[in-house]
């Protein structure tokens, strides 16, 4: 199975064998290639309402790498979700095209509800036995962060998309290199307002674990783990204090772009935004009261792929 998460900042890939269904829900994915380019398909869409031709051509230049990826693994069956960007712009339609004469399958715009449940049922698979329930899970994207509140059991009980993604309050209020206090200020009384709204239509105040995905958390996590390469296997249920990442946000938010590239675990597609998405996590925990975050590898991705296994006959 190949699963393509296309979302405002990067492109990712999994392909993978999915489990035997006679080996139990808690059988894992078989990783066959994970993949992550940085494209920045909503470059000034926030502004302009439209993809930009060559943030489209960026994202064509990937999927074609793609495209042979699954080619030589084999995959027999491939789906691919567009988010945030693709659902907010004017000319969807050339994406949509693209994509079609690339990869060979149209991109399936998903909700932000159905963006939702993809993350959850990637992230909340596979969580440590002291994670208690229920679940808030944040995807902190790069347009947009979906909180959904659930159990492993009983799935998804309620689930938000609000606007405040890495790149989207980057180019809204984070023009400076660094940034300014005021520039901050702004940046945070945006977050906070979404963030608030979002807590109470989910209810996220009474979670009880706060799972966090997505290349802003992870990153926030290698870095307070003092990570001198990104290490999945090392961020991947890692629990950080909500001191930990206030003052890796901080950190991030006083240095320049420069200095945040020569972090050892900074990817160069993302140094520009981390301040913005590490805001976000900072701010959400503030707001729900959660003193730490479980970050998880498995996200909206790893849903994909769970949601082409065949239903039972």
């Amino acid at each position: 199975m190949a699963a393509i998460d296309c979302g405002t900042n990067s492109i990712r890939l999994l392909v993978a064998d999915l489990p035997d269904p006679a080996a139990g829900p808690g059988a894992p994915l078989v990783d066959l290639s994970r993949r992550m380019e940085i494209v920045r398909l909503g470059q000034g869409v926030d502004k302009t309402g439209r993809l930009a031709p060559e943030a489209i051509e960026r994202t064509r230049v990937a999927l074609a790498a793609y495209a042979a990826e699954i080619g030589k693994l084999g995959a027999d069956r491939v789906r691919m979700c567009a988010t945030s960007a693709s659902r907010d712009a004017s000319n969807a339609g050339d994406f949509r095209a693209m994509v079609e004469r690339t990869l060979g399958v149209a991109p399936e715009v998903v909700t932000g509800d159905e963006e939702a449940r993809l993350s959850f049922t990637g992230a909340v698979r596979g969580l440590p036995a002291d994670a208690r329930e229920p679940y808030l899970v944040i995807d902190i994207g790069g347009g947009s962060t979906e909180f959904v509140v659930g159990t492993r059991s009983g799935g998804v009980e309620a689930a938000i998309s609000v606007d405040i993604g890495c790149v989207r309050m980057t180019e809204r209020h984070l023009l400076g290199d660094p940034p300014g206090l005021d520039e901050i200020a702004a940046a945070q009384a945006d977050i906070t307002e979404a963030a608030d709204r979002a807590l109470e239509a989910v209810p996220g105040r009474k979670a009880a674990t706060l799972v966090g995905l997505a290349g802003s958390v992870t990153t926030v996590v290698a870095i307070a783990e003092g990570l001198t390469e990104y290490e999945p296997g090392r961020i991947h249920h890692a629990r950080v204090s909500y001191d930990a990442v206030a003052e890796v946000t901080a950190d991030l938010l006083a240095k320049t772009r420069e200095q945040r590239l020569a972090i050892p675990v900074m990817h160069p597609g993302r140094a520009d935004v981390i301040g913005a998405g590490a805001l976000v996590l900072r701010t959400i925990m503030e707001r729900a009261g959660m003193s730490a975050v479980v970050a998880s590898e498995h996200d909206i991705l790893d849903g994909i792929a769970w949601s082409l296994l065949p239903s039972p006959s």
